[in-house]
């Protein structure tokens, strides 16, 4: 069949759900995943043709696109921050707002990049922050964890996917078990987090493609207590960080306010609410 015929057939398909450029976008990825080629080839071959086998995988993947999967979840796998990660349903995609936490902690940390720094990530999912801080930071020392046994598996796959070294722990920040986090009291340069923060009622705001299809356990907390991990985050970083040690968290962008109050009243120092590049208040930083 005609590359080009099953582009349109793609169009026809799946436009009135993503809209053009997207689905464009898509098809550009599939091609290079299944086929190995170029998205230059259906401009310079348009009569490109493929066989039956090569098809299927196309068209299997077009099913899974009309019923809103991920398109990182249909390929298995995604970038973030230069770097390439395994995703699946037991862990969240990477965001490019994430990407710019990461950028913000590894300036935050210019001039101390050589040092044997101390870094842990709460509620790492696929590893995303904790793989490209490591990766950034060869001297450093990081840490990891997750409530989630599938998602620590994802993470430490991702590790040596990205040849770095992570100290993975499956507990619950909520309920701390684990003797290493228990007994770390000024322990770590900088603590980090991304914890579920959409409230149940902003599930009107969530596309299918995430409401369906990534892990509830990672999105969603409840209406009445929406800062609860943040509570607790702040609570063991205040005896788990060294003095003048860091903490940030990626947040709810309706929330910044609570949040900067809630780490004032926790004593943190330097608080700095900072905005990501759609304008919304989204990652916060504080000094123990």
């Amino acid at each position: 069949m005609i590359l080009k015929d099953i582009q349109n057939i793609f169009h026809q398909e799946l436009d009135s759900i993503y809209g053009t450029e997207e689905v464009r976008s898509f098809f550009n990825i599939l091609i290079d995943f299944y086929l190995g080629l170029n998205r230059i080839t259906l401009v310079l071959e348009p009569n490109y043709t493929i066989t039956k086998e090569e098809e299927q995988p196309l068209f299997e993947a077009l099913s899974c696109l009309k019923l809103e999967e991920p398109i990182q979840h249909i390929i298995g796998k995604t970038e973030f921050y230069g770097l390439p990660f395994k995703v699946n349903k037991h862990t969240l995609i990477p965001r490019p707002e994430t990407e710019e936490l990461v950028d913000w902690i590894l300036k935050s940390l210019t001039g101390k990049k050589d040092q044997p720094l101390k870094l842990l990530d709460i509620g790492t999912g696929t590893g995303c922050i904790a793989i490209s801080l490591a990766k950034h930071l060869p001297n450093a020392h990081v840490y990891a964890v997750d409530v989630s046994p599938e998602a620590i598996k994802v993470a430490q796959e991702n590790a040596k996917w990205n040849n770095v070294s992570i100290t993975y722990i499956e507990d619950s920040i909520l309920d701390i078990q684990n003797d290493i986090l228990k007994t770390a009291t000024g322990f770590f340069d900088v603590i980090v987090s991304n914890p579920p923060y959409v409230r149940n009622l902003e599930k009107v705001e969530i596309k299918n493609n995430v409401l369906q299809h990534e892990p509830h356990l990672a999105l969603f907390v409840k209406d009445d207590n929406p800062l609860q991990f943040y509570k607790a985050i702040s609570d063991y970083a205040l005896s788990a960080l060294k003095e003048n040690g860091l903490l940030f968290f990626e947040i709810n962008q309706y929330l910044g306010a609570e949040m900067e109050a809630l780490l004032k009243a926790y004593t943190y120092k330097s608080i700095e609410l900072k905005k990501d590049m759609f304008g919304n208040q989204r990652m916060l930083k504080g000094m123990k």
